[in-house]
């Protein structure tokens, strides 16, 4: 059988070093929200829960289909532990559901920085160990000194014997990225690690975590980096193929009283596609809805639009024999279910920031951007920049 595996993400509503902390906005999305989808697209854990006493915390966290468990006052304030957090959330499933995962998985929110199968990886590796607990950190190289009351002393080496980096022992570091044990732990220690531990090894790249206004920004670009530097070979792309809601919008829609509607779009969006378009790159908006206010935006942009499919790949494939393209020269851009078919068969599949956990974890591309807010237009700057690195 196999184990029932429950992710619990602490996420208080209260934070002095930078206020409101865990929906402070991270490429995109509020930065809770990067640990619940990396935790709803690992095939072995079945359920995500968040535990706050938040209300807006609780509400961002439901939108992202997270559990909610709400926490007590007593245990919400500065001097809480994450521990508290966990065991009240276990002892709740317990008296209300009689549920007892079998393993844990803790994270937090304020380390956004994982790759798609790490979550997965650190699970595998405790099962394969046959550990209690694991804990995720990064590999320290160099020679590190401790100061104290009696002033620096070396502490990972003997500076009166110093040894070549290659031939010293490992040291590590706990990265606070990813915690995984089994429930007897933390009850019966009242912590998080216990009994036979392990270690998931992760980059010192991933291993960054906020906790200053500054660190978000960093966080920004090293989000950018990872992800233009696993994009695919861009150069071939000569279609490019767009959903309409929640791409080129950011998927609200304003109705009147008359029941006309009306979408957010962004500007930056028609400039990357108008630029696309001169550099002989054709783009297509394929949508199921039919509305007319779809049709208005591709007739702005001077680009072919199809609404109303209820089959986006046939439509999609149609278009590429029609050009003689082979797969690998079209990229589609989705945000929702109903694009994973298109995004499986492209040879470039791309996902808005926002996109659901589904199409994050299928996507190739990850873009920085959710939809209506500059997405396109990045997906616009690396397919020219490609082009022009040749």
């Amino acid at each position: 059988m196999q184990p029932h595996i429950l992710a619990i993400i602490p996420a208080r509503g209260g934070s002095k070093g930078i206020p409101r902390k865990n929906i402070r906005m991270l490429a995109g999305k509020p930065l809770l929200v990067w640990s619940i989808e990396a935790a709803r697209a690992t095939p072995a854990i079945e359920r995500v829960v968040v535990s706050t006493d938040d209300a807006e915390i609780g509400a961002i966290a439901q939108q992202y289909g997270a559990e909610v468990i709400w926490r007590p006052a007593e245990i919400s304030g500065d001097t809480a532990t994450s521990e508290s957090a966990l065991v009240h959330a276990l002892d709740y499933l317990r008296a209300t559901e009689q549920y007892e995962p079998d393993l844990v998985v803790f994270l937090q929110a304020t380390s956004p920085l994982r790759e798609p199968d790490d979550l997965q990886n650190a699970i595998d590796t405790l099962q394969h160990e046959q550990a209690d607990s694991l804990f995720s950190a990064c590999s320290v190289h160099g020679f590190v000194w401790r100061r104290d009351r009696n002033g620096l002393f070396s502490l990972t080496y003997d500076y009166r014997h110093r040894q070549r980096r290659q031939d010293a022992p490992e040291d590590l570091m706990e990265n606070g990225s990813i915690y995984v044990f089994k429930p007897w732990v933390l009850r019966e220690l009242n912590n998080r690690l216990g009994g036979k531990i392990a270690v998931y090894r992760m980059s010192v790249r991933n291993s960054f975590q906020v906790d200053e206004l500054d660190d978000l920004v960093l966080m920004e670009q090293l989000m950018s980096a990872r992800t233009k530097s696993n994009v695919p070979d861009l150069t071939k792309i000569k279609l490019l193929a767009l959903d309409f809601d929640g791409v080129l919008t950011d998927n609200r829609v304003l109705v009147d009283q008359e029941g006309k509607e009306a979408v957010w779009c962004d500007r930056g969006d028609g400039w990357g596609i108008a630029r696309l378009k001169a550099h002989g790159v054709r783009v297509v908006i394929l949508s199921t809805e039919t509305n007319p206010v779809v049709a208005a935006r591709a007739r702005k942009l001077e680009v072919e639009c199809w609404q109303g499919l209820p089959d986006k790949l046939s439509l999609l494939k149609e278009i590429a024999n029609k050009y003689s393209l082979h797969p690998d020269q079209v990229a589609f851009v989705g945000n929702d279910v109903n694009d994973l078919e298109c995004l499986r068969w492209a040879g470039v599949a791309i996902a808005v920031a926002d996109a659901h956990p589904t199409v994050l974890a299928t996507a190739q591309i990850v873009l920085t951007k959710p939809g209506g807010r500059g997405a396109v237009r990045e997906v616009a700057d690396w397919i020219l920049q490609e082009g022009q690195d040749e």
